[in-house]
């Protein structure tokens, strides 16, 4: 089964679109868990048992377990591996190089971490993605126009009358078909996410933004218009306590999201 339709098949069994990110940062643990590196996978393995049922995806963003050397690299790779067969697994590792670099990456997220989706930087172009993309039924999700402010530094200038955003899509539209090119386009640019749900209406967008970064629910699910998406929330859920009912508060958050979105 490709990426595409575990995604859809997953969705539709717990009839939900959130994917709950696993920012694990030791800082923010509770306490009452909370004793040394090893703590996080603890964590994050209350996190999964609490949601797992209200999920149709989790997303790991490397950098919060690289920071530890190898022990975070054991507790990301232990955490992929405690995550259910039947939902996604997306390595935010924002990755992108050429030639055998790029080869090892996709290696490094596919075969070794098992996940179905993986996040790619397209600004080397299209044969940074190429060994990506040689995984049929994997996933390559590009930073399109991401939630944070500084997306308007380099995302929005304007190539031939049009922002390098839109480029980026067009471009790659002709790379891949929808079981394996997604894109990550922010909720906190909602006339934009709308503009892109017309242009690809079949393509899967990851859509993280809403809750800590500001983006609102409401105006991201009516700019998507049912099409395919993850809406990915983490701190938000993950952090909703700090006391020991911390994956209780967890799950009373994620169902609160689940039930917006629908």
């Amino acid at each position: 089964m490709n990426a595409f339709d575990k995604l859809m098949k997953i969705q539709k069994l717990n009839s939900s679109i959130l994917c709950v990110g696993l920012d694990s940062d030791l800082k923010h643990i509770p306490e009452v868990i909370k004793s040394d590196i090893n703590s996080v996978y603890e964590f994050n393995k209350n996190i999964i048992e609490a949601t797992k049922d209200l999920v149709c995806a989790y997303k790991l963003n490397f950098a919060f377990y690289e920071q530890y050397g190898p022990p975070g690299f054991e507790i990301l790779k232990k955490t992929f591996d405690i995550i259910p067969d039947n939902i996604i697994k997306i390595a935010d590792a924002k990755r992108g190089d050429i030639g055998n670099t790029s080869t090892a990456y996709a290696k490094s997220c596919f075969d070794y971490f098992g996940a179905d989706i993986v996040t790619v930087n397209p600004y080397m172009g299209k044969d940074s993605l190429e060994p990506f993309l040689e995984y049929k039924n994997k996933m390559v999700c590009l930073l399109t126009l991401t939630s944070n402010p500084g997306s308007a530094n380099f995302q929005r200038l304007l190539f031939n009358g049009k922002p390098l955003y839109r480029q980026i899509v067009e471009q790659s539209l002709l790379w891949a078909d929808k079981n394996q090119l997604g894109y990550i386009i922010g909720a906190t640019h909602s006339s934009e996410l709308e503009e892109m749900r017309t242009l690809l209406p079949d393509r899967v967008f990851l859509i993280p933004g809403i809750g800590t970064q500001g983006g609102n629910v409401e105006s991201t699910i009516k700019a998507n218009a049912n099409g395919p998406a993850i809406i990915n929330i983490s701190r938000s859920i993950i952090f909703a306590s700090k006391e020991k009912d911390f994956a209780e508060k967890a799950r009373e958050k994620a169902y609160k999201f689940k039930l917006s979105f629908m």
